[in-house]
């Protein structure tokens, strides 16, 4: 059974973590992700943690994995892949680096930001503001 929309307002209003709140926010906007939005909106204990040996061997090549939660670096990436996660161990970065996987991390920590050197897409209110090859945090 799907929540409402009172229930993830109320829950939403719990949460400390800024990347969660906004993506959570997100979501609310678009129908198709409403699965992602209850996952979201409710108890940390419903994110998933998955180690790159789930993910190698539950996706094939050019494959999009989303997920909630933390990717571990037990195991290797055989294939391309594009995996948007909100937290990801830098031994799985760099694992996904090598094997040519697109990484997108949704995150304000600025330490990560300006330690990655990555490309930066900066959004606000769901829309792109700044877009660099070689990024650092800005506010």
């Amino acid at each position: 059974m799907a929540k409402s929309r009172t229930k993830i307002k109320y829950q939403i209003r719990r949460k400390t973590n800024p990347e969660i709140i906004e993506a959570v926010r997100l979501a609310m906007k678009h129908k198709p992700w409403a699965k992602v939005l209850e996952m979201m909106s409710g108890p940390k204990s419903n994110y998933n943690s998955l180690n790159l040996l789930q993910i190698d061997k539950n996706t094939s090549t050019g494959d999009t994995v989303l997920i909630i939660g933390k990717v571990l670096s037990l195991g290797s990436i055989s294939k391309k892949l594009r995996i948007c996660a909100l937290s990801i161990s830098a031994k799985a970065r760099e694992k996904l680096n090598k094997a040519g996987a697109t990484v997108i991390l949704l995150t304000h920590d600025r330490e990560i930001v300006n330690k990655l050197g990555k490309r930066v897409i900066t959004l606000v209110g769901g829309k792109i503001i700044r877009d660099e090859t070689e990024g650092r945090f800005i506010l």
